[in-house]
């Protein structure tokens, strides 16, 4: 019989279950991507991943409603370790990505490390120990026979909730005396019949953009509340026909280059959503109008109150080719009075006009800046999260956070993107995450214990240039209110450069950024760790492309034609 593998290659067993090297909170995109870089650059199989969900996928398994998908193409919305030839859209729906998401937890044997169903209550940091204590609850019935509540010890911890994942209500009077039925569009009931009802939709952001084109079909009348207008750009949605799918399967260059494409096309957009001076965000502003007026062209009411007062990129621009069609369905209704209260029948608006609703979406999105609600954390010295940001979510580049050692989070504040995919963030983050992680665990190979923290003026330097960089940017438009910045208009999502920039400022650990305690400090070795990054970017134009085929072509053609031979002799 073969050895048993040593710690902490061995994956957490019974006799261990509330103890494990990493715990990984969120099994969606992070948690995964997560989970697969601590097999591949740590060696790490001693993690377990808490998932308050029943299954994983994060947000791509919470949004399941009608028309859902994502607004990046889906050869740049999936891992670079992983890529996926049979995608079917250009766009892809939820399920798909669902599917692919599943798919890539099975493949790497990720499920024997989910616990479902479990939720993180707090995590408290021990001085004493230098490790991390993790308070779960277990909401599934039967397993909450085994053990109802318990807690984690860990060397690390890892956030992976993101971004989007706790609904966001609105705050209306009376919404507790509507008698009809509501749901939030990321938490949303297919067992509710939608044929010949009467809808509204509170809210016009992105999920409001996919889905009501869908539910308009089937109901009697919809109407839409506005509160603020949004910048729309067409999807040119397609289908990917199968020959195109078997070039992508069969021929892996042509795949990676237009992933390649795809990513330069998306790098070259940020100046247009960053830079409300530039060309790129004039382009917007005009595609927009053709847009608006070819399909609401007999509409021209409904132009002003679509066209937005800010400028790009201050709100989430939204990808779609049938909004404004759908705007003219004479069952669709654009409300953008104030609502003023909701009645036991319905809504009414500021000027006193009320309409009777069967059902009420609400499409309001997330609670974004609240970075790891409802999760209670306490760091070193007794600091809990909520004090260390008590001025606003901040990280170091967006991933480790002062007085709290040995943490590290994907998607984390000033991360997101307004112009990129975000997988491509999280990638790097999680290479970065994965360094951390083996230098502590190498650490306590050797009976040492290992504690690092970023130092607080190295924090605090990186923030306050971020924020000055990003409050010259189309995001810090005093016009629009977004969920990328808090009310005093702090903006706290946004990343403010290119994903390149990013990655190749996350590319390396400097030892010198972290407060560094414990007895294994000696084995830190050198001034910094290169994790290193995917360059996916285009490294050969098309040009080189063309001509290195010609060539090729060319030298193939003489030498069946005997040619070949000849034109060596004469050189």
């Amino acid at each position: 019989m073969a050895e048993p593998k040593p710690w902490p290659e061995v994956p957490v067993g019974n006799k261990d279950h509330t103890r494990a090297a990493v715990v990984i909170i969120g099994a969606g995109m992070s948690g995964i991507c997560m989970a697969i870089d601590l097999i591949k650059r740590s060696n790490c199989r001693n993690f377990v991943i808490l998932e308050k969900g029943s299954g994983c996928g994060g947000t791509w398994r919470d949004n399941k409603y009608p028309g859902c998908c994502c607004d990046i193409w889906s050869h740049l919305y999936s891992f670079s370790f992983e890529q996926n030839p049979n995608w079917t859209r250009r766009y892809p729906g939820q399920e798909e990505i669902q599917a692919y998401l599943e798919s890539i937890a099975s493949k790497w044997d990720l499920y024997r490390h989910m616990r479902l169903n479990t939720a993180v209550e707090e995590a408290c940091w021990d001085n004493v120990e230098k490790k991390w204590k993790t308070t779960v609850q277990v909401s599934g019935e039967k397993d909450r026979e085994f053990a109802g509540s318990y807690t984690i010890t860990s060397d690390f911890l890892v956030s992976a909730v993101g971004q989007l994942n706790v609904p966001q209500y609105p705050a209306i009077p009376g919404m507790d005396d509507f008698n009809g039925k509501t749901m939030h569009s990321a938490r949303w009931d297919w067992s509710y019949d939608l044929q010949g009802k009467r809808i509204a939709v509170i809210g016009n952001g992105a999920s409001a953009v996919q889905l009501v084109p869908e539910i308009a079909k089937v109901a009697s009348s919809l109407t839409v509340y506005q509160r603020q207008a949004n910048w729309l750009l067409p999807r040119n949605d397609i289908m990917i026909p199968p020959f195109t799918r078997a070039l992508f399967r069969w021929c892996p260059p042509y795949r990676w280059r237009k992933r390649a494409v795809i990513m330069d096309w998306r790098e070259e957009s940020h100046e247009g959503f960053f830079n409300p001076k530039s060309l790129g965000s004039a382009f917007v502003k005009e595609q927009f109008q053709i847009m608006l007026k070819r399909d609401l062209s007999k509409r021209p009411d409904l132009w002003n109150k679509l066209t937005p007062n800010y400028s790009p990129g201050c709100k989430r621009t939204i990808f779609s080719d049938d909004w404004f069609k759908v705007l003219a369905r004479p069952n669709v209704q654009l409300e953008t009075r104030h609502i003023s209260r909701m009645t036991s029948k319905g809504i009414e608006v500021e000027d006193g006009d009320s309409q009777e609703f069967d059902l009420v979406i609400y499409a309001t999105g997330f609670r974004s800046v609240q970075f790891m609600y409802p999760i209670k954390i306490v760091g070193s010295d007794g600091r809990s999260l909520s004090e260390i940001w008590q001025h606003g979510p901040q990280a170091y580049f967006g991933i480790t956070v002062e007085s709290l050692p040995n943490f590290g989070m994907c998607y984390g504040p000033n991360t997101n993107l307004g112009h990129n995919s975000i997988v491509l963030m999280i990638e790097q983050q999680c290479r970065y995450i994965a360094g951390m992680v083996k230098t502590v665990l190498d650490a306590r190979r050797q009976g040492k214990t290992l504690a690092l923290k970023p130092k607080p003026e190295v924090v605090k330097a990186f923030n306050d240039e971020l924020q000055r960089r990003l409050g010259k940017s189309a995001f810090a438009d005093p016009n629009c209110s977004s969920w990328y910045k808090t009310k005093d208009g702090r903006i706290t999502n946004n990343w403010s450069g290119t994903v390149v920039e990013y990655q190749k400022n996350v590319e390396q650990i400097r030892w010198s950024d972290y407060v560094v305690e414990g007895s294994g400090a000696d084995t830190l070795v050198g001034e910094e760790m290169k994790v290193g990054r995917v360059v996916e970017e285009t490294q050969v134009s098309y040009n080189t492309i063309w001509w290195s085929t010609a060539s090729v072509l060319f030298a193939g053609v003489m030498f069946a034609t005997g040619k070949f031979n000849f034109l060596l002799r004469a050189t």
